[in-house]
């Protein structure tokens, strides 16, 4: 039996700041479990290797959905981070926060002290912006992040021109006064090198006394005495380990991860649980229900001018960009395949942005099987303007199939299953196309590839984005937050309805997705918990 203060089960985004911030006073024993191994490998700390773990099961869960009705019954490939770092450490760096309606709204339901100008001081703490400092950004925090403006692809600065020949304005900053308009992403990187939440936070903290990190441990059950959560059984190795938690318990597994184990321990849905045999702890329909995800799609052209096609793709080009990376930590590799984007609304009724944009300087439409072919680019030079929903009105759920840790749950994400997103997402792709029409683009565009000028019609449309949609990486809400017990798993504070000693601190809380890529709102996600726990054990 090993006793702890507190045990942090899993080392993402949220939970590689709750650990560094529950030990750094040195009062507290922390117990982190962390389900997968090292972030110490070559192509997490390199930018583009992302590509590389995108399947790598030494890295990543690799879950894959249920065959989804709205995807036209494809089952879609879901990466999670397995690993130190999380989903922090395989994603793609851009750093987004959200827009302030995103955060007012969660406080509007009740939920005091998230609204945005709660938030933007933990945001500005968090960064250490290449940018610089002002009202909106701040210098100094954990999280370094990169300002690309001067080192994307010349064939970037076409797509912001088309842009803003399409009505958008140039906005230079996506966490600044407004998020509308197309730019350059900030990225979370420092000198080359990917900058997640693990070497931001929990590397550092690792250096004290006062906490364990424990690899390849993977959370099986909470212990519960009563309706209070005592510790966790975890297996390494082959080997069932028990840990006790003498204040709390912290789950920080993510969106899959944190309702499969509160479901194996007897926390969920009643029917469920007593189908599979699970005692029920407390019973919470909520656990695992409620999900929202970020559907993305791409529109591919082949075109005139050099695309980081024929820089990443012959063995040159990858030897030539290798050497530049590794002596000088610059280059393409040293970044993110998207590089420039942007948010739009897709009508005049909509009073924010609701869909986001991504330009990518090169093209996949020939995938090299079991990778994502990031670094094996296509044989012409080619490009992708692509586009995810920002605030998807479907929903989804993640239940667990057996009464075995080890056992995938079962994802339904149900993708574009109300007419407003599928509405909205008609529109978004046709005004995909009026950006490629544009002067600076379609000046050095030779022909669409995908979906291809034949598919014309809505319905052609919408069969096209159903058949080539998938994620984009942003699942949140599984145990959402909320004033209210009976409509939510967590309170304000993240602390779980109905049972003591334990509490949820990461993407999972979210009442509802944020607008962007949601690793920032993660991460702070992970301050704004650890500060509160941290206030309740003074």
């Amino acid at each position: 039996m090993q006793d702890y203060d507190f045990i942090v089960v899993g080392s993402g985004s949220a939970g590689s700041v709750v650990a560094e911030k529950l030990s750094a006073s040195g009062r507290f024993s922390v117990l982190v479990l962390e389900a997968g191994g090292t972030d110490r490998r070559f192509f997490v700390q390199m930018p583009l290797g992302y590509g590389k773990t995108f399947f790598d099961p030494a890295v990543n869960w690799n879950y894959k959905t249920e065959p989804d009705p709205g995807l036209a019954g494809n089952a879609d490939h879901w990466p999670r981070g397995k690993l130190l770092g999380g989903s922090s450490s395989i994603n793609a760096m851009v750093w987004i926060r959200g827009q302030r309606e995103d955060f007012d709204g969660w406080a509007a339901a009740g939920n005091t002290g998230w609204g945005f100008d709660d938030l933007l001081p933990i945001f500005k703490a968090i960064e250490d912006n290449e940018a610089g400092t002002d009202e909106w950004r701040g210098r100094g925090g954990p999280i370094h992040v990169t300002d690309n403006r001067s080192r994307v692809h010349p064939l970037t600065h076409r797509f912001l021109k088309a842009g803003q020949q399409a009505g958008l304005a140039l906005n230079q900053d996506f966490n600044g006064a407004a998020q509308e308009g197309v730019g350059v992403y900030q990225i979370n990187t420092k000198s080359g090198r990917r900058w997640s939440a693990a070497r931001a936070f929990l590397r550092p903290a690792m250096k004290r006394a006062n906490i364990r990190v424990v690899t390849n441990a993977l959370a099986t059950r909470i212990l519960f005495e009563g309706t209070r959560a005592v510790g966790i059984e975890y297996l390494k190795h082959g080997r069932t380990i028990t840990a006790r938690a003498g204040r709390e318990v912290v789950l920080c597994g993510g969106s899959v991860n944190t309702p499969q184990l509160l479901q194996l321990s007897g926390v969920g849905p009643a029917d469920l649980l007593k189908n599979l045999g699970i005692p029920v702890v407390h019973a919470n329909a909520h656990v695992g229900a409620n999900l929202q995800d970020h559907l993305g799609i791409n529109y591919t052209y082949k075109g005139r001018l050099p695309t980081l096609n024929q820089t990443l793709r012959p063995w040159w080009g990858k030897m030539l960009v290798g050497m530049q990376y590794l002596l000088l930590r610059t280059g393409p590799l040293s970044m993110s395949m998207n590089q420039g984007g942007g948010f739009f609304r897709t009508d005049a009724g909509q009073t924010r942005p609701n869909m986001q944009l991504y330009f990518q300087a090169f093209s996949t439409v020939l995938p090299k099987p079991g990778e994502r072919p990031i670094l094996t680019p296509d044989p012409w030079p080619g490009f992708s303007i692509g586009l995810s929903n920002c605030r998807p009105s479907s929903r989804g759920s993640i239940m667990i199939r057996s009464r075995n840790a080890l056992d995938y749950p079962k994802i339904v994400p149900n993708g574009y299953s109300t007419e407003t997103d599928v509405a909205e997402m008609l529109a978004a792709v046709k005004f995909v196309r009026k950006i490629a029409s544009m002067p600076a683009m379609s000046e050095v565009i030779t022909e669409e590839v995908l979906p291809g000028p034949k598919c014309v019609g809505d319905d052609e449309l919408i069969a096209d984005f159903r058949k080539r949609s998938g994620t984009v990486y942003h699942p949140v809400s599984t145990c959402r937050m909320g004033p209210d017990a009976s409509q939510s798993v967590v309170d304000p504070r993240l602390k779980v309805h109905g049972l003591a000693g334990l509490r949820i601190v990461d993407a999972s809380i979210f009442p509802d997705n944020i607008s962007g890529n949601t690793n920032a709102a993660s991460i702070m996600t992970g301050w704004k918990g650890a500060e509160m726990i941290l206030e309740d054990h003074p």
